[in-house]
C-alpha cells in the first residue's frame, strides 16, 4: 500500500469518526480546502469538533463536508452567507481585505507556531477585533502556521543572490513583498495548488512552513530546502463560524463551545502545527532533500532587504486608525514571554 493511499485511508477514518451524532440538535457543517489528510483537518479541526460534541453532550456536532464549498479566497464569504457553518481562512488569499492581519506575517517574528498563535489571539482580542475586519462572521480564533521556509527544485538557496530568477508560489500580499524584496518572482496561489504548480514547472518552488512537504505531499517534487530561524514570514489564519447557526444553540451550549475558542483554539492549532513541523523536518531529512540552514550572513541580508516592510505596514494601517507600532510591540512582547516558557 502506498504512503498516499495509507494517508487517504487514515483521513477517511478520521472523517467518519466525526459523523453527526444521532441525538445532535445542531450539526455544524465544516468545510476544508486542504487535503483531508492535512494536519489542519486531522490534528486541528477534527479534534476541535470532537471536543465540541463532548462539551455539549452531543447536542452540537460536526459534519466534515466531502469537498470544500468554495475556493480558499471565497471561504470567508461562503461562511458568512451560510453555505457552510465553519471553516478556516487565510487572510492573505484576498489581498487588501484584512490589512491588520498582516502584522503577524512580517519576517522573523517567532520560532514557534504555538507562541505566535497565542500571542496573536491575545493581541487580536485587545487591539484588533474592534476594527471588525471579520464583520459578518464569528471569529472563533486566530492563529498562524509555523515559521515560513524556502523550498525549490532548482538550486540551494544559501546566499541572497540565489533568490534571483526563482519563481516562488506564495500565500499573501506581505509574503509577496518579502519575495520581491529578495529578488524572486512571486506567484500568488493557494498552498493547496503547490504540487501541481511545482510538478508542471509553472513555479520553481514555494514558501511554506516545515510541515508542508508532508501535509501537501510535496516530497516527490522538492530538491532543496532552506531553513530561516524565526521564519521568512508567517501566514495569518482565522477559524470562522456562521452567526445564524450559532444563534440556534442554547446559551449553555454557546458557552460550552466558547470555552474551546479564542486562546484555547489558538493554542490547540499552534501546538499541533509545531508537532507537524517537527515531523516535516524529519521527513525532509529521511527523503534526502538538501537542506541549507541560513547562515548569519544570509539572515542579515534578508533583514536588510526587507527592512522597509514593517514601516510600510505601519503607514498602511494608520489610515484605518490603528497604531501599528503599538500592535507590533505588543505582539513581540507576548511572543518573547511565551517562547521563554
Amino acid at each position: 500500500m502506498t504512503k498516499h493511499r495509507t494517508a487517504a485511508l487514515c483521513a477517511a477514518v478520521a472523517l467518519a469518526a466525526i459523523a453527526p451524532a444521532a441525538t445532535s440538535q445542531i450539526v455544524l457543517e465544516v468545510s476544508a480546502w486542504v487535503p483531508p489528510s492535512h494536519p489542519l483537518v486531522t490534528e486541528m479541526t477534527i479534534p476541535l469538533c470532537k471536543d465540541i460534541e463532548a462539551a455539549t453532550q452531543s447536542r452540537v456536532s460536526c459534519r466534515m463536508l466531502p469537498k470544500a464549498v468554495a475556493s480558499p479566497p471565497g471561504t470567508f464569504d461562503a461562511i458568512r452567507d451560510g453555505i457552510a457553518d465553519v471553516s478556516f481562512i487565510v487572510h492573505g488569499y484576498t489581498p487588501g481585505r484584512f490589512p491588520l492581519a498582516e502584522a503577524v506575517e512580517l519576517p522573523f517574528m517567532a520560532d514557534s507556531a504555538e507562541a505566535m498563535s497565542v500571542a496573536y489571539q491575545r493581541v487580536y482580542d485587545r487591539q484588533l477585533a474592534r476594527f471588525e475586519e471579520h464583520k459578518g462572521v464569528l471569529t472563533l480564533g486566530v492563529f498562524t502556521h509555523g515559521p515560513g521556509q524556502i523550498y525549490n527544485t532548482r538550486r540551494p538557496v544559501a546566499a541572497i543572490r540565489d533568490f534571483e530568477g526563482l519563481k516562488l508560489r506564495i500565500a499573501s500580499g506581505v509574503v509577496a513583498d518579502v519575495t520581491k524584496a529578495l529578488g524572486a518572482t512571486a506567484v500568488l496561489k493557494p498552498a493547496s495548488e503547490s504540487y501541481e504548480l511545482i510538478s508542471s514547472g509553472i513555479v520553481d518552488g514555494t514558501l511554506l512552513p516545515k510541515e508542508s512537504p508532508v501535509g501537501l505531499n510535496l516530497m516527490r517534487v522538492l530538491k532543496h530546502a532552506t531553513y530561516v530561524p524565526g521564519g521568512l514570514y508567517n501566514v495569518s489564519f482565522a477559524v470562522i463560524g456562521n452567526p445564524r447557526k450559532w444563534s440556534q444553540m442554547t446559551p449553555a451550549d454557546r458557552d460550552a463551545v466558547g470555552r474551546l475558542t479564542g486562546e484555547a483554539l489558538a493554542r490547540r492549532y499552534g501546538r499541533a502545527w509545531d508537532a507537524a513541523d517537527a515531523r516535516g523536518i524529519k521527513a525532509v531529512a529521511d527523503n534526502n532533500i538538501q537542506v541549507v540552514n541560513a547562515s548569519p550572513q544570509l539572515v542579515a541580508d534578508i533583514k536588510a532587504r526587507t527592512a522597509g516592510l514593517e514601516q510600510a505596514w505601519i503607514d498602511k494601517v494608520k489610515a484605518k486608525g490603528a497604531d501599528g507600532r503599538a500592535i507590533l510591540d505588543a505582539l513581540r512582547t507576548e511572543i518573547a514571554a511565551l517562547q521563554k516558557k
